[in-house]
């Protein structure tokens, strides 16, 4: 099977979840929601691929990608119609829930398969490929969100992603057979997350997506509510949102060439502090322009990151164990994301919005340094020191 297939389930996943989360953010700031309340949902996209990523990616393992990825597009397909029947913010947080678990279970298979139609030669052009999909869609998912709630509502929009949602359908029952098939195995009873965690690299790597996930994830739930609140358009929010994923699709144009000239690490450093002087910059300025340049700014960051942790992960991972891995590390990414949102609504409803931005940069700062200092041991144990 070509890699092609698994790039094309991708950027219509992308597309139609990333344009979700921005109607149902809008919708309920629309409803009257406070920031407290859009923190909660932003936990909620969270809450059941925190606790299913995991065993999503046993069953990857074990039955392959096709029957999961059908699962991971009825649940967001029929989550998005909730909302356009039932109206109201109690309808939001389930579709959000839907949401949350239909993008969880697409990352973990299309991520393995992706390694999976990969060589070691060609791994790195491979995943950053994937990457560059993925940066299409979620440019394509904020304009199809703003552009919609403008011009149709928010309920309507909500329909129309919901049978953007079920397409898939008809391509996994058409090429789903030529999937690379699982190992039909019943994982052994001594596997565990702890055997994993000794694979070298596999705790470093978590920590550092753990991050720049966590980051990436409030940009994109607070800057809606920043935009919102200095009076900005849904089609001006949505522009600002793509301009993100625009610098995201940029850099991961020369991602590959990066990583041979300076190595994974000094990157990954490097992306750390592109996002962390973006958060710092954000509370300043009110223009729609100049924060369209600091989401591009944000994105060429964050853009370097996500590839890189995810290409590590799965080169790190056990025969056998890959989706088992990826599915390990979107739980530890998932669970601060429940987590990060509460924290950082409480912080935003009790002290302002500046300061959710200003303390991400400082954690995002913080992550800089941890890969500078490993990057450095790396270096001290090539020599022999």
């Amino acid at each position: 099977m070509s890699i092609n297939f698994a790039l094309a389930l991708s950027l219509l996943n992308m597309s139609t979840m990333r344009a979700g989360r921005v109607v149902l953010a809008l919708y309920a700031l629309d409803l009257g929601a406070a920031p407290l309340t859009v923190g909660l949902l932003a936990a909620t996209f969270s809450v059941f691929p925190a606790l299913l990523s995991w065993p999503a990616g046993r069953l990857v393992d074990r039955f392959g990608s096709r029957w999961v990825l059908t699962i991971g597009a009825l649940g967001g397909g029929l989550g998005m119609l909730i909302p356009f029947f039932v109206p109201g913010l109690t309808a939001i947080f389930f579709a959000a829930a839907a949401n949350g678990l239909s993008l969880a279970i697409y990352n973990v298979s299309l991520q393995n398969l992706v390694g999976l139609l990969s060589t070691p030669q060609n791994r790195t052009q491979s995943f950053s490929n994937y990457s560059l999909t993925n940066s299409i869609g979620s440019f394509v998912g904020p304009l199809i969100a703003g552009f919609g709630i403008q011009h149709g509502g928010h309920a309507a929009t909500c329909l129309a992603l919901a049978v953007m949602s079920l397409l898939p359908l008809v391509a996994l029952a058409i090429l789903g057979r030529r999937m690379p098939h699982g190992s039909g195995r019943k994982p052994r009873s001594d596997t565990s997350i702890r055997g994993m965690l000794r694979a070298r690299g596999v705790g470093r790597t978590l920590a550092t997506s753990s991050l720049l996930q966590s980051g990436q994830d409030l940009f994109q739930f607070y800057l809606p509510v920043y935009a919102h609140g200095i009076g900005l358009s849904a089609s001006a929010i949505g522009v600002v949102l793509a301009m993100n994923s625009a610098a995201a699709f940029v850099v991961r144009l020369t991602l590959p060439r990066l990583i041979a000239r300076f190595n994974e690490e000094r990157v990954l450093a490097g992306a750390f502090l592109g996002g962390a002087a973006a958060f710092m910059l954000l509370p300043f300025f009110t223009s729609a322009v100049t924060l369209a340049v600091i989401a591009f700014a944000f994105g060429l960051g964050m853009g370097c990151g996500q590839p890189i942790v995810t290409m590590q992960m799965f080169t790190n991972s056990a025969e056998g164990r890959s989706g088992e891995a990826l599915g390990l590390r979107m739980t530890v990414n998932h669970l601060t994301r429940v987590v990060g949102p509460v924290l950082f609504g409480v912080i935003g409803s009790s002290f302002g919005l500046p300061a959710v931005f200003w303390i991400n940069g400082l954690m995002l700062g913080g992550g800089s340094a941890i890969t500078r200092s490993t990057s450095t041991h790396s270096q001290t144990d090539k020599l022999g020191v």
